[in-house]
């Protein structure tokens, strides 16, 4: 929980400087109403709706990874909690009857708070069928092929070369792009150092699947090697594969992946490379992919000395 805390940090800080900015104002503008008068029913239905709502938060929170979909949803929860926040306050102090803006505080934010809720739960809806699709595909090629690696559920480096020696003479006969993308996680060697092999294995099954969020239906992710990826992109030129190489390096940097003993962030960075094919045979996109991804790897020590 202490890391969930220290993930969404800002997003806890700036909801709870909201709540209490509003009780401040309503104490500070208007007169607390003797305890004769409270009603409980609307103490016990306002007050425990603003609770539940700020518990799905949490929970939502400790669940997902930084990112548009979190956002959407924290903002349309955040919305909802301090809409019944603020109808909560109103059972326990009296403003002038002449001020009608509080009205507004305590029911502009519930229908803003359900468009953006909904709006969010439509991506995440999405990212489900995606997950799918990609678990359909694999078990398919899983039944055909049965060359998958062991600790992820993907293809291994041999069922990638065995797709490349299919798909280039394929996308060279019909004149259509094919590109390939490598991903390599940065210093990973020092998570099983540090954790061990089995939450090492446990971090990779996570990159895994927040890769596989960000690919297409017919996209082709595999696993080459220990910390080492390869997307192979049908019909992609190599503009708009550099695009999701950056795309997965993100989503990669911003997954909320925590230690399973202690809890604590484990960080994670990836280097991502994207080739077009160019009269390639299997061995030697792969070689020129290699030799982009070494470089780029020396440019970003450089950088970082």
């Amino acid at each position: 929980m202490n890391s969930m805390f220290f993930l969404h940090r800002l997003k806890w800080a700036g909801l709870l400087l909201v709540a209490n900015a509003g009780l401040l104002l309503y104490l500070s503008l208007g007169d607390l109403k003797p305890a004769s008068i409270w009603d409980w029913t609307d103490i016990a239905g306002e007050g425990g709706s603003a609770l539940l709502v700020l518990l799905w938060l949490a929970l939502m929170l400790k669940g997902r990874p930084s990112g548009r979909v979190t956002n959407l949803l924290f903002v349309g929860l955040s919305c909802l909690f301090l809409s019944l926040w603020m109808d909560t306050l109103d059972e326990f102090v009296a403003l002038p009857e002449a001020w009608t803006w509080d009205h507004w505080l305590e029911s502009a934010p519930m229908p803003i708070g359900f468009i953006l809720l909904t709006v969010g739960i439509y991506h995440w809806h999405r990212e489900q069928l995606a997950i799918n699709a990609q678990m359909i595909n694999r078990e398919r090629h899983f039944r055909e092929h049965r060359q998958f690696d062991k600790v992820t559920p993907l293809a291994g480096a041999g069922y990638l070369r065995s797709q490349l020696a299919v798909a280039l003479p394929q996308a060279e006969e019909s004149q259509q792009p094919l590109s390939l993308v490598i991903v390599d996680l940065d210093d990973f060697n020092q998570i099983n150092a540090r954790y061990g092999h089995q939450e090492g294995d446990r971090v990779l099954q996570l990159v895994c699947q927040q890769m596989l969020l960000n690919l297409r239906r017919h996209d082709l992710l595999c696993r080459l090697a220990g910390d080492r990826f390869a997307v192979l992109l049908p019909n992609t030129l190599e503009a708009q594969a550099q695009v999701l190489a950056q795309e997965l390096s993100q989503s990669i940097a911003h997954l909320a992946c925590k230690s399973s003993v202690q809890g604590e962030r484990i960080v994670l960075t990836a280097t991502a490379v994207a080739l077009m094919a160019r009269h390639d045979d299997a061995e030697s996109l792969l070689k020129r992919s290699n030799l982009a991804l070494a470089h780029a790897k020396q440019t970003l020590q450089r950088k970082r000395a």
